[in-house]
């Protein structure tokens, strides 16, 4: 397995395992478990997906059963839109999600959305940073505009910018400005989240025959080629264990530029970021009383 080094010398995997949707308490911590012992060390759950219990619990047996140690996991979550109000509301959504998780600290915790009164939100991930609460700290669907300014104005920069990123959807701006602040670009949907019918595409097909891999493995390889940390989801064993094994070959430059050919631009977007309805939507859903 790969890593990248952030900002601060935290050293990322740079392929990871995801449980947004993955609702049932008994199917996600066995889907960690197996995810874990498959050799996945990065696990990203996030407040708003109502797991970090789940995970935690998942956590906890592994390392009970020598699988791995506590150090050897990069555990990551994020702050739900809720608790943006302020310093203090942020304050206690950190605290909130390392009692849910059973954790001592989080190796990476992000803002789930550019919303609210996110700086203020920062400020206090800042002080837990500092703290030891958050080994590192980062951002989630921050589009270059938004990031931008962000980094021209806080005192940490954000480590990570985890956002949609697959071939139908390939974000070249965002790329660049994350580079240009030295920001980790993290892929949430690597696969396309179950659109856009790539496991029928002839070319991504006749790429995977001639690596002797399968079409998510392609897709997989291509984002890690180009920089881009990826958390695949899977409550299917097989998958989660096939999505892994992804580190044996490599790509060509023309087999990538094929992939990347697939692009639709925003249009190709699972979730519309910029829509007012979407904004009004995270603003009024609630994940705790």
């Amino acid at each position: 397995m790969q890593t990248v080094t952030l900002q601060n010398g935290l050293k990322m995997p740079m392929e990871g395992f995801g449980v947004f949707q993955v609702r049932d308490k008994e199917e996600c911590k066995r889907s960690v478990l197996d995810a874990i012992r498959a050799g996945y060390r990065l696990i990203d759950t996030a407040a708003s997906y109502t797991n970090e219990d789940a995970v935690g619990e998942a956590v906890r047996e592994a390392i009970a059963e020598g699988i791995c140690t506590r150090e050897e996991l990069f555990i990551t979550s994020k702050m739900w839109v809720q608790d943006m109000q302020n310093y203090e509301t942020a304050e206690a959504a950190i605290d909130a999600s390392l009692e849910k998780t059973g954790l001592d600290y989080l190796d990476l915790y992000l803002l789930h959305q550019a919303m609210k009164d996110y700086f203020s939100a920062w400020r206090a991930m800042e002080d837990a940073c500092r703290e030891g609460k958050l080994k590192a700290i980062g951002v989630s669907n921050f589009y270059p505009h938004v990031l931008t300014n962000f980094c021209e104005t806080v005192e940490i920069c954000p480590m990570v910018n985890q956002v949609e990123l697959h071939p139908y959807f390939t974000q070249e701006t965002a790329l660049e400005t994350m580079k240009r602040y030295r920001v980790v670009p993290e892929a949430w949907a690597p696969l396309g989240g179950g659109r856009y019918r790539p496991f029928e595409d002839e070319m991504l097909g006749k790429i995977a025959e001639n690596h002797g891999k399968t079409i998510g493995q392609v897709i997989l390889r291509w984002n890690v080629q180009r920089g881009v940390a990826v958390i695949p989801k899977s409550t299917h064993k097989e998958r989660i264990e096939e999505n892994i094994n992804i580190w044996d070959f490599t790509l060509t430059d023309e087999e990538m530029q094929q992939i990347a050919s697939l692009d639709q631009g925003y249009i190709g977007t699972a979730v519309k970021h910029f829509e007012p309805e979407f904004v009004r939507m995270c603003n009024n859903r609630k994940i705790h009383d």
